[in-house]
C-alpha cells in the first residue's frame, strides 16, 4: 500500500512539475506578445505634429504642409494609377471641389502609387483633366493617418481646425453618398 502512495506522490509531483506556466492574460483590448510588450497595427504617434507633415506638389519643388490649409475644409485622397476605385472616385472628387471651393474646400491627391508608378502621374492628370493639386505624400503623413492599412483609394475629410471628420477606404455608390454628405455637413459647419 505505501508503494502505491508513494507512485501516486510522486506521479502528482511529476505532473505538477511538467506544467507551463500561465500565458500573459490581456485584461484590455491590447493584445499582449509573449515577451509582454504591446502589439498593436495602430501608428506611432509621429515625431512632429501633423499640421508639420505634408506633401510635395507632383513636378514641382513646392512643399505644403497640413496646416498650411487651416481655415479650409480639407480632403485627402490617397491613391494611385492603376486602382480602379481611384479612378472612379476623381471625377466625384473635381465635382465636389468645384462646387464647394467657393466655401472653402480643398482636395489634395496624394499619390501613393510608388516610384514604378510615379511615370504614369502626368499623363494620368492630364487624362483625367484633374484640376486640384497632385502630390507626394511624406512617408510620416501617410503612416501617420493610415496606420498599416495600405488599402486605397482612402479618402479623409477634415474640418476647418484640422480636425479629422471621416475617412473612407474604397469607392463605391454608397461611398459617394456617404462623402456628399460628409463634405456638405462639414461645408456648412462654419
Amino acid at each position: 500500500m505505501r508503494v502505491i502512495y508513494l507512485c501516486i506522490l510522486i506521479f502528482s509531483f511529476l505532473v505538477a512539475s511538467a506544467c507551463n506556466p500561465a500565458r500573459p492574460v490581456s485584461v484590455s483590448n491590447t493584445p499582449i506578445d509573449r515577451n509582454r510588450m504591446p502589439r498593436t497595427n495602430l501608428p506611432m504617434p509621429p515625431s512632429k505634429p501633423v499640421e508639420q507633415l505634408g506633401w510635395k506638389i507632383f513636378d514641382s519643388e513646392k512643399e505644403e504642409k497640413f496646416g498650411d490649409l487651416k481655415g479650409k475644409v480639407v480632403i485627402l485622397d490617397f491613391w494611385a494609377t492603376y486602382c480602379p476605385p481611384c479612378i472612379k472616385a476623381i471625377p466625384h472628387l473635381k465635382e465636389l471641389q468645384a462646387k464647394y471651393e467657393d466655401k472653402g474646400l480643398q482636395v489634395i491627391g496624394l499619390h501613393v502609387g510608388g516610384k514604378e508608378d510615379a511615370p504614369r502621374v502626368p499623363d494620368f492628370i492630364e487624362r483625367l483633366k484633374i484640376d486640384y493639386p497632385i502630390a507626394t505624400p511624406e512617408d510620416e503623413l501617410t503612416y501617420s493617418l493610415l496606420g498599416t492599412d495600405n488599402r486605397i483609394p482612402q479618402t479623409l475629410i477634415f474640418d476647418r481646425n484640422g480636425k479629422l471628420v471621416k475617412q473612407f477606404v474604397s469607392y463605391d455608390d454608397e461611398i459617394k453618398k456617404q462623402i456628399d454628405e460628409t463634405v456638405e455637413k462639414t461645408v456648412n459647419n462654419e
